[in-house]
This record gives structure tokens, C-alpha cells and sequence, in this order.
């Protein structure tokens, strides 16, 4: 099983474009693009998360909010020091073991241009022993573009604040079963939301529809919270990219590559609804949907969508990628496909009786 050519395009896209937390522009402006192609109405928070809306014609339909996000792991300028060399700082939860010598983009917010360059690294030449024996922390390393003087780099337009990169290029492996690229997390959301609204989008639902993607995820589930308070879900599904734990082979650990779509019970900022967890459960067993049940040790902006109003059934729907959080994820495609049966499965079964008979009576 893999991706077509249409698909495998919009994978290269999405995970190529540049785009941390608040600085989702390029990203924002080809989900706006896509999205506008299969709805006549996009909505935005103040933060730049955008939606799709597709209306039912069933009166009292509950709103259903559907969404990945768009930031990914990186950096920003912090210093840049008199013989040229830039001083960064993590904007996400990045390791320094992955960070060392990788070759990364800085991106000029005035005037666009991107500087390729890399992570310095002293050579283990020039350390002492003591030195080699140490990893270094991210305030000892510095980028290199190949300027030569602070003044180059500021003429080139870099600035503190701007965006920094790591590159990783997109790479099907085994003929396309599985595809490697930088940012997975969570551009792998962001193609789902996609391809789910492509599907329904001439089809009568009973649910009113809210699907697109957030910003700021990364950073704090910032974009989460506003978008929630625009839209004001009765639910929400939440698509995203889950750290993999199969990489030992130990088949009981949570997370399997290729054994379908993870369903996410609990995590640090949020435990699923349990009405909710039950239907969608019982939903993928009817359906003979591939699934896993999963819990981490992280957390999505379900963490912030499941506390909007007077409380919002929100649940984590994804997908296990190896080595999340660097330039170089591995995301299954079967387990894709897997996550877009359930979603669309899920879209199609809901309407405003069953939402109150199947999830809202574990609340009341």
C-alpha cells in the first residue's frame, strides 16, 4: 500500500514547507489554498488558525471541530556575534543529541529569503577529553550561513526573532510504504483535515462541520484554545502525529508502526471523554478499522479544546512516526489510510441524536 501521485505531492508540500509556531504563513497559505478548493466558507482566529465550514441541513446538527496543526519543532535567532555566527534558541521540545551539525534554513522576516547553513561543530580534534565526553547544551551551539561579520547577516536581512529550520527532505522508503521527512508532526494532520473534507465535501452530514488546522501547538496549544473559542465544538477530534515506541521490536509496547490508527485515551493535558472513547472505539471494531489504544506522555491541543466553554468531548486521533521532533520522521503509510477510514467513518456516523444518545449521556 502507498500513496498515489496526487497524495505522495500533497505529503512533499506539507512536510517541506517552512513553519514554527507563529510563523505558519507559508504553511497557513497553502492549507487556505486547499481548503478553499472544497469550502466557500473559511474562518480564522486572531492567531492565524484557519477552518473550512460545511453546514448540515439538519436543524440543531452539533458542531463537530476536526483539526491538526501546523507549527512544527525549531528555532528562532536569538544573537548573532561579531564574526557572524547566529545564537538560536528551541521554539518546541527538541533533543540536543538531534540538533548538533544538522544543516538548517534561517529565514529573513524582512525580506523571505532563506540562508541555508548548518549547527557548528567543533571538531573532536579540537576538544579535550573531558570536553568530548560532554553533549553540549543548546546555548553552546551556534549556526553557521557562511557570513563572515555580524554586519553581512544583517544586511542579508536576518534579524532576532526569525525562523530557523532544520532540513529534511522528503523520501518515500520501500517503494512508498513508509515516507521520511522532517515534520510529520504535524503536517500529518494537516493532510488528513485535507483529504477528509475533499471526501465529504458533496456529501449531507449530520454534523456541522469545522475542519482545518491550528497554530502554536508546539509552543503551548495556543492555537487550540482560540480556534475553540471561535468555532464553540460540541466535539472535537484532534489528528496527530504520535511518538512511535516500536523501534526495539517489543510488540507490547504503545505505538506500532503499521498496526493502524492510534486512539488516545489519556495523556499529560488531557483524559478522552469517556463517552466519546467508547463510541469511537466501538465505531472502529464495527467498521473493521485497524486500530491501537494509546496514552503519552505528552500532550495536543485536545488539552486545551476539551476545556472550552462548559466543557468540550475532545479526543487525540493519530498516527505512531518514528523520531518525532527531528528532521528525519518516519510515518507509516497504511496506518494513514487507516486514521482517514476512522475520520471519515466518524464524520459520517454522528448526527445530534446519536451525539446525545452515544457520548453525551456519559455526562448527564
Amino acid at each position: 500500500m502507498q500513496p498515489d501521485a496526487v497524495q505522495m505531492e500533497r505529503f512533499k508540500t506539507l512536510t517541506q514547507l517552512p513553519g514554527i509556531s507563529a510563523h505558519e504563513m507559508h504553511v497557513r497559505e497553502y492549507m487556505k489554498q486547499e481548503l478553499s478548493r472544497f469550502s466557500m466558507e473559511l474562518i480564522f482566529d486572531g492567531l492565524g488558525s484557519v477552518f473550512a465550514v460545511k453546514k448540515s441541513k439538519k436543524p440543531n446538527a452539533p458542531r463537530l471541530m476536526m483539526s491538526g496543526h501546523m507549527d512544527e519543532v525549531g528555532f528562532v535567532v536569538k544573537e548573532i556575534t561579531s564574526n557572524g555566527l547566529i545564537k538560536f534558541f528551541p521554539i518546541g521540545r527538541t533533543w540536543e543529541h538531534v540538533i548538533l551539525s544538522q544543516r538548517v534554513t534561517v529565514y529573513s522576516s524582512l525580506n523571505g529569503l532563506g540562508f541555508p547553513g548548518a549547527v557548528a561543530s567543533i571538531p573532536p580534534h579540537l576538544l579535550s577529553a573531558d570536553m568530548a565526553n560532554k553533549l553540549m547544551t543548546v546555548d553552546q551551539m551556534l549556526i553557521d550561513i557562511g557570513a563572515e561579520s555580524r554586519e553581512e547577516v544583517l544586511e542579508a536581512g536576518i534579524r532576532p526573532g526569525d525562523m530557523i529550520v532544520i532540513d529534511g527532505p522528503f523520501v518515500p522508503l520501500m517503494g512508498g510504504k513508509k515516507l521520511l521527512a522532517k515534520a510529520w508532526d504535524n503536517r500529518f494532520g494537516c493532510a488528513l483535515a485535507l483529504d477528509v473534507l475533499q471526501t465529504v465535501a458533496n456529501e449531507e452530514l449530520g454534523v456541522d462541520l469545522y475542519i482545518g488546522a491550528t497554530v502554536q501547538e508546539e509552543s503551548g496549544l495556543r492555537g487550540a484554545r482560540t480556534a475553540a473559542n471561535l468555532i464553540r465544538p460540541d466535539l472535537a477530534i484532534v489528528f496527530e502525529s504520535s511518538a512511535a515506541n516500536d523501534a526495539m521490536g517489543d510488540p507490547d509496547e504503545l505505538g506500532q508502526q503499521g498496526k493502524g490508527v492510534l486512539l488516545r485515551y489519556l495523556d499529560r493535558t488531557s483524559i478522552t471523554h469517556r463517552g466519546l472513547f467508547m463510541y469511537a472505539t466501538g465505531l472502529a471494531e464495527k467498521k473493521s478499522i485497524p486500530f491501537q489504544y494509546f496514552m503519552a506522555l505528552g500532550g495536543t491541543d485536545s488539552g486545551e479544546i476539551h476545556m472550552a466553554g462548559t466543557g468540550c468531548p475532545s479526543m487525540t486521533v493519530g498516527v505512531a512516526s518514528r523520531y518525532i521532533h527531528t528532521n528525519s520522521c518516519i510515518m507509516d503509510y497504511r496506518d494513514y489510510v487507516a486514521a482517514k477510514d476512522f475520520a471519515l467513518a466518524f464524520v459520517r456516523s454522528l448526527d445530534r441524536e446519536t451525539f446525545e444518545r452515544e457520548i453525551m449521556s456519559y455526562s448527564r
